[in-house]
């Protein structure tokens, strides 16, 4: 098995994520960050993984959109990046 330790969405598939996303955002907001009509117009977890396996540009945004949520997780409320006072 390959191991892939800094690969955040090693072992993460597309439907966690969009499920993930939904429940972390949903559906409307989804929809205004990432504009793409499977998220706008009657959405549900299975027509946006069918559109997403067909369209690797719109599969990128979700998992770019993925990436930036766990890091947001992960950091401690407050957290200020260094030299900003």
């Amino acid at each position: 098995m390959n191991q892939q330790p800094n690969n955040p969405l090693h072992g993460i598939t597309l439907e966690k994520m969009v499920t993930d996303l939904s429940e972390t955002y949903g559906w409307k907001e989804l929809g205004e960050m990432i504009r793409i009509n499977c998220f706008r117009v009657n959405p549900s977890v299975k027509s946006s993984l069918a559109f997403l396996r067909k369209t690797p540009w719109a599969r990128q945004k979700v998992e770019d959109l993925y990436v930036v949520t766990l890091r947001e997780r992960k950091s401690p409320p407050g957290d200020a990046s260094p030299g900003q006072d």
